[in-house]
C-alpha cells in the first residue's frame, strides 16, 4: 500500500526519501501509529514524528532537538500501569529525562508526565530497552575526578532497571534496581523474559569475548560465549553479587582463552533468542539458556563494516536483507525458502499486528507485504531429515573420494551417480508425509527397501515422539523420559559407525546424564549377575566390537573426549565399582574369541584392556584404600604374567601376606615360568624377614621342579639383610633366618626324584631284570 492511508502521507514519503538510511521506524502495538525517528543528518535536524493511519484524527506528535541538547536514545511502548491492556509511549533522552505520552482518539497525543530515569545528574545513558512496564538501560557514570584518564576507567558503566508505576499524581518510576555495576559498556536488548547484554566496540579485549543474559524472574546472570556455549550462571542474591569483577572471578581462566566476539549485526527474535550476524555472513541464534545454534550463511562472503544487514523473525521465518537481496529462511531447519532481489535500495522491516504470516517492508514508495508459504502448503520445502540425508551423504562420499573437487548437495541430487541418498530421501518423504497426505507411489525397488526399513522408521518416529514428551512433560516426569531418551540414543550409536563425531556426542551424553547413561549401558550390553554371583553379558558381537573398537585415545586427541571403553569403565567406577574387574575379564574373553592373538587390529594389540581400565582409575580425583583393592583386582583379572607379578608386589608393599600366598597358589598353576617367578619373589621376601613364616607349609609346595638345593641357597644368601654390627651366633631380636626354617624345603628338594630317574623310571620298575630269555624252537 502507499502512504495515502496515513495522516500527512506525503510528508512521510518525503521524510523517507531525505533520510532513508538514518531512520528508525516502528509500529505501535495496535498498528494504528507509525513512529519515525530520524537521526542527525546535516543539514536536517534530528526529529521524531508519529503518523496515524486508518483516518484517526487528533493532535500530532513531533519532537525536534538540536545539539548541544541531549540526544534521543530510544522510544518504547510500555504497558500502562493505570489502564490495564493499554499502552503508553516512553521517549528516553541521553541525560535520563523520560517523557511519557499516550494517544486519545479524537484528541491526539498528550504528554502525561516527565520523569527522571537516572539518579545522578552526571550519568549518561548509552543504550536502553523495554520489557513489559519496565525500562532497562546501561548508563555511564563518569569518575568524580574530571581529569581522570577515561581509558583507565573502562569499568565505569552500570546496568539498571526501573518499572513504570501508577502514582497519586499519574505515573511515577519505581525504585531503581542495579543489575550490574562496575561493568564495561553494553548494548541492552530485551526479549519477553530475558535481557541480553552485548559488549560494544569500545569494550576491552577481555570483556568482548562473551555475552551476558539477565533473567529477571530468576534473578540470575548467565555468561555465554558464542564460540564455546554456556560458561557460568550466578544468582544475584545481594548487591555484592552484581559486581562485574566478582561475577567473572571463577571463570577468568576459561574466558581469557576464548576467541573474541565476531558480531556485525544483532537483533532479538520473536522467540526470545538473540540473532547474531558475524562478519563472515553466518547467522547464529543464542538461546536464553546460553546455547548457540547456527541457522544460515549469507551469500557473498565477508561483510564490511559499512554494508548494512537487517535481520528480523516473523514466526518461524527469518528474514535478512543484504545488498538489495531478501533472504527468507526457515529458522528451525536453516533451509533457504526463497531469495528475492529488491528494486529498492533501502528497506525497513515492520512488525504489524495481525500480519504474522507475512513480511512487512517499508520503503520510500510505500509498505510492501511479502507472503511466504506455510509448511502445510504443497510447495513446502523438503523435510529437514531429507536434507540431512544428502548432507551426510556428501561427507561420506567426500571422505572416500580421490577427487579434489568439493561435492555439494545440489551435485548429489542432480548427478544421478549416487543412488543411495536419492532412494533414502524418497522413502523418508513417502513415510513421513503419509500421515498428512495420501501416500505417493514408490518405485518397486524403493517399496522393497521401505518394507526392510519399516522398523527403523518406526523407531525414528518413536524417538521424535519421545523428544516431544521430554519438552512438554512436567518436571516430575522429565527424569524418566530423559532416561528412556538416553537409552535410545546410546543404543542407536552402538548400532551405527562410531566415528569421532559420534564419540564426542556420546561423551557429552555420559557427562550430562551419567545415571541414565549407566542404565542405558547395562541395558545395551545386557549386563546382569547369574545365580553364582558372576557377571554375564549377552550383548551381540557387533555391539562388543563397537565397545572395544572405534577411535582410540591417540586418534581422538587430547580435547577431553575418551574412547567408549573408558566411558563405560568410568560409569562402572561411579555406580557399580565391584563389577569393573568382572567386566574387564568379560571383554578379554570376547577379544580372545574375536581377534587373533597379538593382532594389531584388535584392542589388545594396542594397549591392554586392563591398562586402559587402570588409566581410568588413575584419573579419579581422590585415592583411597578401595582404589588399591580395585587396582589389585584389575591386575589379577587380566591373568597376564607381568600384571600378576605387579599385583604380587603391590600386595607385598601393603604387607597383606595371607593374600600374597593365596595369589601365589592360584596363579602358579598358569605356567611353569610364572610359577618360577612367583616362587623366587617370595623366597627373596622369606630371606629378608619373618612375615611369611606362618605360611611356609603352603609356600614350599610351589617350588619349581628345576630348582636344586644349591639354587635355593644361592638365592637366600643373595637376599639376606645386611647386619649393622658384627654377626653373632644367636641374635636377641629373634628375626634371623635359621637352617631350621629352610630344612623342610631343602629336604623336599633332596628327596624329590631326579629328572633322569623319572625318564627311566618305567624301565627300572619292570618286574624282572634282565627280561626272560625267549623260548627256543627245536
Amino acid at each position: 500500500s502507499d502512504f495515502s492511508g496515513f495522516s500527512r502521507g506525503h510528508w512521510l514519503q518525503e521524510l523517507l526519501c531525505q533520510g532513508e538510511e538514518s531512520i528508525h521506524v516502528q509500529f505501535s502495538p495496535d498498528g494504528h501509529h507509525l513512529l519515525v525517528q530520524q537521526k542527525s543528518r546535516t543539514p536536517l535536524l534530528p526529529r521524531l514524528v508519529a503518523f496515524q493511519r486508518h483516518g484517526i484524527g487528533g493532535a500530532n506528535l513531533e519532537r525536534n532537538w538540536q545539539p548541544p541538547q541531549p540526544a534521543l536514545v530510544g522510544l518504547f511502548f510500555l504497558q500502562s500501569p493505570v489502564t490495564p491492556g493499554s499502552w503508553v509511549l516512553a521517549i528516553v533522552w541521553e541525560h535520563g529525562r523520560t517523557e511519557v505520552w499516550h494517544f486519545v482518539v479524537a484528541v491526539g497525543w498528550q504528554l502525561l508526565q516527565t520523569l527522571e530515569l537516572c539518579q545522578g545528574s552526571r550519568a549518561r545513558i548509552i543504550s536502553v530497552c523495554s520489557q513489559g512496564a519496565s525500562l532497562v538501560w546501561c548508563e555511564e557514570r563518569p569518575p568524580l575526578d574530571a581529569h581522570s584518564d577515561m581509558s583507565k576507567c573502562a569499568f565505569r558503566f552500570c546496568v539498571c532497571t526501573r518499572a513504570l508505576e501508577a502514582g497519586e499524581q499519574g505515573m511515577r518510576l519505581g525504585t531503581i534496581r542495579i543489575v550490574l555495576h562496575n561493568s564495561p559498556e553494553y548494548q541492552v536488548l530485551a526479549s519477553p523474559q530475558h535481557v541480553f547484554l552485548v559488549p560494544t566496540a569500545a569494550s576491552s579485549v577481555t570483556t568482548s569475548k562473551f555475552l551476558l543474559i539477565w533473567h529477571p524472574e530468576e534473578a540470575n546472570l548467565t555468561i555465554t560465549a558464542p564460540s564455546s556455549g554456556f560458561v557460568h550462571s550466578k544468582v544475584l542474591r545481594s548487591s555484592s553479587d552484581s559486581d562485574f569483577k566478582k561475577l567473572l572471578l571463577g571463570s577468568v581462566g576459561l574466558l581469557s582463552s576464548l576467541a573474541p566476539l565476531d558480531i556485525h549485526t544483532f537483533s532479538v527474535s520473536n522467540s526470545g533468542g538473540l540473532l547474531l550476524v558475524s562478519t563472515k555472513g553466518a547467522v547464529n541464534m543464542v538461546e536464553p539458556d546460553g546455547t548457540k545454534r547456527h541457522i544460515f550463511d549469507l551469500e557473498g562472503g565477508a561483510l564490511s563494516q559499512g554494508s548494512p544487514v537487517q535481520v528480523k523473525t516473523f514466526g518461524s521465518i527469518l528474514a535478512c536483507v543484504l545488498a538489495g537481496i531478501l533472504y527468507v529462511v526457515d529458522q528451525n531447519s536453516g533451509r533457504l525458502i526463497e531469495k528475492k532481489i529488491l528494486n529498492m535500495k533501502t528497506v525497513h522491516f515492520l512488525e504489524s499486528p495481525g500480519e504474522e504470516n507475512s513480511i512487512q517492508l517499508l520503503s520510500q514508495t510505500g509498505i510492501y507485504s511479502f507472503s511466504f508459504s506455510k509448511p502445510e502448503d504443497s510447495s513446502r520445502p523438503e523435510p529437514c531429515l531429507v536434507e540431512m540425508v544428502f548432507e551426510e551423504a556428501c561427507r561420506y562420499y567426500q571422505r572416500r573420494s580421490l577427487s579434489s573437487s568439493k561435492l555439494t548437495v545440489e551435485k548429489l541430487k542432480k548427478g544421478g551417480v549416487f543412488q543411495a541418498p536419492v532412494a533414502l530421501a524418497a522413502i523418508l518423504q513417502h513415510s513421513l508425509c503419509q500421515r498428512q497426505k495420501p501416500a505417493r507411489s514408490l518405485q518397486d525397488t524403493y517399496a522393497k527397501l521401505l518394507s526392510t526399513m519399516s522398523l527403523e522408521l518406526q523407531s525414528y518416529r518413536s524417538l521424535e515422539l519421545l523428544k516431544t514428551c521430554v519438552v512438554c512433560a512436567p518436571e516430575s516426569e522429565v527424569e524418566s523420559y530423559c532416561e528412556e531418551l538416553v537409552e535410545q540414543e546410546v543404543s542407536r550409536i552402538l548400532h551405527s559407525d562410531i566415528d569421532k563425531d559420534n564419540l564426542a556426542y556420546l561423551n557429552s551424553v555420559f557427562a550430562s546424564f551419567p545415571k541414565a547413561a549407566w542404565k542405558a549401558t547395562r541395558s545395551c550390553l545386557q549386563l546382569q549377575q547369574n545365580r553364582d554371583g558372576l557377571l554375564v553379558a549377552r550383548a551381540t558381537p557387533e555391539v562388543w566390537k563397537k565397545v572395544l573398537g572405534g577411535p582410540q585415545q591417540e586418534e581422538v586427541g587430547q580435547n577431553g573426549v575418551v574412547p567408549l571403553f573408558e566411558l563405560i569403565c568410568t560409569s562402572f567406577l561411579r555406580f557399580k565399582p565391584k563389577w569393573l574387574p568382572s567386566f574387564v575379564e568379560l571383554t578379554q574373553q570376547y577379544v580372545s574369541i574375536s581377534w587373533a592373538f597379538s593382532s594389531k587390529e584388535g584392542p589388545e594389540g594396542r594397549v591392554p584392556l586392563y591398562k586402559r581400565a587402570l588409566g581410568v582409575l588413575a584419573r579419579q580425583n581422590k585415592h583411597s584404600e578401595a582404589d588399591d583393592e580395585m587396582e589389585l583386582e584389575l591386575l589379577l583379572c587380566s591373568k597376564r604374567p607381568k600384571a600378576v607379578l605387579q599385583a604380587l608386589h603391590l600386595l607385598i608393599r601393603l604387607k597383606r601376606w595371607q593374600r600374597v600366598v593365596e595369589v601365589a597358589e592360584k596363579f602358579s598353576r598358569l605356567s611353569p615360568l610364572l610359577n618360577k617367578e612367583i616362587f623366587t619373589t617370595l623366597l627373596a621376601e622369606f630371606a629378608q624377614h619373618r612375615e611369611l613364616d606362618p605360611y611356609l607349609d603352603m609356600l614350599w609346595p610351589l617350588c619349581p621342579a628345576e630348582l636344586t638345593t644349591s639354587d635355593i641357597l644361592t638365592m637366600v644368601l643373595q637376599h639376606l639383610p645386611r647386619s649393622q654390627g658384627d654377626p653373632v651366633p644367636f641374635s636377641s631380636e629373634g628375626n634371623q633366618l635359621t637352617i631350621g626354617l629352610l630344612k623342610p624345603l631343602l629336604q623336599r628338594v633332596v628327596q624329590r626324584p631326579c629328572v633322569q630317574d623319572e625318564m627311566y623310571s618305567d624301565a627300572l620298575q619292570s618286574p624282572t631284570f634282565p627280561p626272560p630269555t625267549p623260548p627256543r624252537d627245536h
